[in-house]
């Protein structure tokens, strides 16, 4: 009893809210809960577009593996079909895209040969893709964990580094590999690729040097002492053999002059860029030098340009594309022709960060180098953020890798 005394107050409070409760739930289910629908032989759903999308092969449906799945119109590609089929050939709209790999593929390169080289980050091996969408294996050897490959222009080796800073050269040929300096970085192969250059970066800034090497790291020689300067020179042979590398100049906040670094210590011509952020691509045979940055004319975004690069030539016939996106997002097809992943639209400030543009959708467009003429090929059929473009000298098909997705995806050019 004095249990219940002392407690009397709160069953009573206890038992006033349950009836609360239960009152108000008869008086909702009484007079405010929906009557239950009855069908009727008149009433059947409506049917949207002939039915249910069904699911094809991986980068046929129409979703494409990866991205948000918006189209340029707004227009969701998963869900109900398209009204627009893609177009099989790249002819300036809707594309149809194929996927080529299963996994995660890092640094693919295409070869004369036209078949794709890539390191699967699944198992860690190297393949190769022929012409007909068929991969084989390209060593048998496992590489656990690579972070970054660097290929020679002859596709027979490559240059892999790891994240712990190692870094090895393997011949696919002779099966053979060496370990290079761990403080060696920006490799870059000469055409041959018989040899290679870097950055040897010493822990004394007066021991960073600009060097040439066999592509066994052997008859390694200092070619430019960068010192502090590390973050300004571009280790890049030019295939024309002419310079190893590129070392930048600010000269305002807009502005920067390149300098063109050769084996001899020769005297070459600079040339002043529009921006910073710099980033290129050689052409085929040399020549000319496209490239991308960013500035406040172009509110920070990256815009492609080409120069003049060889000889006496070097600073002449500069022109600018009009294209709001970054070299490393192009590919030369021959000497005249190049292809782009373009974004459909870029924020201000995407060229000082570029992780902005990280999920935007990209369209690949193509530009006539002689005549600066460009054109949009094609809209891939699936919201990708392209990082890498490959096209064959013969432009059958056009391959790309996506950002998000990390595979290799065609699209068809003839």
């Amino acid at each position: 009893m004095n249990f219940f005394a002392r407690y009397k107050k709160v069953f009573l409070i206890f038992l006033f809210l349950a009836a609360v409760a239960l009152i108000g739930y008869l008086i909702w289910r009484i007079f405010f809960s929906p009557l239950p629908v009855t069908p009727t032989a008149t009433t059947t759903p409506a049917v949207v577009g002939g039915g249910l999308p069904t699911a094809g092969p991986a980068g046929e449906s129409g979703i494409g593996g990866g991205g948000t799945g918006i189209l340029p119109d707004g227009t969701p590609t998963g869900g109900a079909p398209s009204l627009n089929e893609p177009d099989v050939l790249a002819v300036g709209g809707l594309t149809k895209t194929g996927i080529l790999t299963a996994s995660p593929v890092l640094n693919p390169t295409l070869g004369d040969d036209g078949q794709i080289r890539y390191y699967d980050q699944a198992d860690g091996r190297f393949y190769r893709i022929d012409k007909d969408g068929k991969a084989t294996l390209l060593s048998d050897k496992v590489f656990h964990d690579v972070a970054n490959i660097v290929w020679a222009p002859t596709q027979d080796k490559a240059i892999l580094e790891y994240p712990d800073g190692n870094k090895i050269l393997y011949n696919f040929q002779t099966k053979k590999q060496v370990t290079l300096p761990s403080y060696w970085q920006e490799f870059s192969f000469s055409p041959n690729g018989g040899q290679i250059t870097s950055e040897s970066i010493g822990l004394d800034p007066e021991n960073r040097w600009l060097v040439v090497a066999n592509d066994d790291g052997s008859q390694a020689r200092a070619v430019e002492n960068i010192g502090t300067n590390a973050q300004n020179v571009y280790p890049s042979w030019s295939p024309n053999n002419q310079t190893v590398a590129m070392y930048t100049k600010g000269l305002d906040f807009n502005r920067q002059e390149i300098f063109f670094i050769g084996l001899n210590n020769e005297n070459f011509k600079s040339t002043v860029i529009e921006g910073r952020g710099l980033q290129t691509q050689w052409s085929t045979s040399g020549d000319r030098l496209l490239y991308s940055v960013y500035s406040t004319a172009t509110d920070l975004k990256p815009r492609l340009w080409i120069v003049d690069a060889q000889g006496d030539s070097i600073n002449q016939n500069r022109r600018s594309f009009s294209l709001e996106t970054w070299a490393d997002k192009c590919t030369f097809a021959s000497n005249t022709e190049i292809y782009c992943a373009v974004p459909e639209t870029l924020e201000r400030g995407a060229g000082l960060f570029p992780e902005m543009a990280d999920k935007t959708k990209d369209n690949l467009y193509k530009i006539d180098l002689v005549t600066g003429a460009r054109k949009l090929i094609a809209v891939p059929d699936g919201a990708y953020n392209i990082s890498q473009v490959l096209v064959g000298e013969n432009q059958d098909y056009l391959y790309f890798t996506d950002k998000i997705t990390q595979q290799i995806y065609e699209i068809r050019l003839k």
